[in-house]
């Protein structure tokens, strides 16, 4: 699973211009608690703006300090990282150590994850030239489609001139023409411009010149995965399948949405998107190594697991700083920051190989949620559970209010069956909040009154009988 966020678009300062002290109160904007996780990456983040300020010969040899949480579920480990990216503006990918398998097995081979982070970062930097170049491609589209709603005057037939100039000027009196055509078709394409502005034409058909887009492609499948080699005919043979278009006609507004991704494409240098984007994965990118517990361990050499600690090795050097073959050329891993996360239920971190376990030399526990992170989850995050569900129904026209004896008993209700059941931490909450809010949200479009208080008695009304059953199997996703 890879996963990319883009940069936040909030007042924060950016990511250079803040303290670690600066970080941790941004994630703590979204991630409640966890002091210990965020103080570590903040660190790990803050360190990398100072490796840039450093001489090119020194900073080569400082590497990244990679970082492994170690907590329960549910109690924000994925969560710091898909804030961090937001903060960092770097290629970042999540991906699940347990998808990966060692070499000669069938499946993904670990350094898909890098040929991933590449795709991201290609994405990504492109993006980025495309909101440079976005105005300049509009203003060549909209020269474009007046061309095809205002043509411009045909050129007189070479029979016609050449018969003009064999006439004697003398045999015409002087006359003077009004030199009002060009001027009247300025204006007539001054005022087509000014509709096409407005959206006056949207509704207009025009025939327009497009490519074919049937272009045949295959991949290549190896020992290595069938994702290293992915060839696109059109790019080995251009001439072959670069040139052929079809007149088809479509609406104004559709032609210039498509004569502005022409241009786009046009102007965009992917050779330069390339060369940033493989500094900016070598030199910022951010690998979120997921469920790397699920790997730990070692075999006794047979079973359905018997290539566990085999991925541990093949991730290894990855971690520690190889190269790798992506279709974008060489990507060094020096410089790549890995967090790696897991609960550790079952296994431990020493299971871990030690060549791997030194390659993280940053630990952090992180800790159960109690009631009060319980109720400062329900509210305090930007985009808090209690925020998510009022705001839903209110668009069916349904005030709700929470008493502060409410959450602090809905917060109590979602400890006590973590304690019960399987701890799985703050999302045990989003459990609590369907069942709290069921007939509410059931009947919200029926509802005669559309203020509603949840107050501590109607939770206990709602709740107990979960808390007393113990079934929440209809509520786990």
């Amino acid at each position: 699973m890879a996963l990319y966020l883009p940069a936040t678009k909030d007042n924060a300062p950016a990511l250079d211009e803040m303290t670690p002290r600066e970080i941790v109160a941004e994630l703590n904007k979204h991630v409640i608690g966890q002091a210990a996780a965020k103080r570590a990456v903040a660190i790990a983040l803050r360190n990398r703006i100072r490796r840039r300020k450093l001489a090119p010969e020194l900073a080569d040899d400082i590497l990244p300090k990679n970082i492994i949480m170690i907590g329960p579920t549910g109690v924000g480990k994925t969560e710091i990282a898909r804030r961090l990216a937001r903060l960092a503006n770097s290629p970042f990918l999540k991906v699940e150590a347990s998808k990966f398998t060692e070499v000669g097995y069938v499946g993904r081979d670990v350094e898909s994850m890098i040929r991933d982070l590449m795709e991201i970062a290609i994405d990504m930097v492109r993006e980025e030239k495309l909101e440079e170049i976005e105005e300049k491609a509009e203003q060549s589209a909209e020269e474009r489609l007046l061309d095809l709603l205002l043509p411009p005057p045909a050129a007189p037939p070479a029979a016609d001139s050449a018969a003009a100039e064999a006439i004697p000027t003398a045999a015409f009196p002087t006359v003077t023409l009004p030199a009002a055509g060009g001027d009247a078709r300025q204006r007539t394409r001054d005022k087509l411009r000014q509709q096409l502005r407005e959206g006056q034409l949207d509704d207009r058909m025009v025939e327009i010149e497009v490519r074919e887009k049937n272009v045949p492609s295959f991949e290549i499948i190896t020992n290595q995965g069938v994702e290293e080699m992915d060839i696109n005919l059109r790019d080995m043979l251009p001439n072959l399948f670069g040139g052929k278009t079809k007149r088809r006609s479509m609406r104004v507004s559709d032609a210039l949405d498509y004569l502005v991704q022409e241009e786009e494409q046009r102007l965009l240098d992917m050779d330069q998107v390339t060369r940033t984007a493989v500094e900016r994965v070598e030199q910022s990118g951010i690998v979120f190594l997921d469920e790397i517990d699920k790997i730990a361990g070692r075999e006794a050499g047979s079973g359905p697991d018997v290539s566990r600690e085999g991925v541990q090795r093949d991730i290894l050097p990855i971690v520690e700083g190889t190269t790798v073959n992506t279709r974008y050329g060489m990507v060094r891993t020096d410089h790549i920051l890995f967090i790696a996360a897991g609960a550790f239920h079952v296994s431990k971190p020493s299971d871990l190989i030690p060549e791997l376990q030194g390659r993280f030399p940053i630990r952090v526990e992180l800790d159960s949620l109690s009631v009060e992170d319980f109720v400062k989850v329900l509210t305090e995050p930007k985009s808090a559970l209690i925020k998510q569900y009022t705001a839903l129904l209110e668009t069916e026209g349904v005030h709700l209010h929470f008493t502060d004896a409410a959450l602090l008993e809905i917060a109590t209700f979602s400890a006590q069956v973590n304690q019960a059941t399987e701890n799985i931490g703050a999302r045990r909450l989003h459990t609590i909040m369907e069942r709290l809010l069921d007939e509410i949200s059931f009947s919200a479009s029926e509802m005669q009154s559309k203020e509603v208080e949840i107050d501590e008695q109607y939770v206990r009304q709602q709740l107990e009988t979960i808390v007393r059953d113990q079934d929440l199997t209809r509520y786990i996703l």
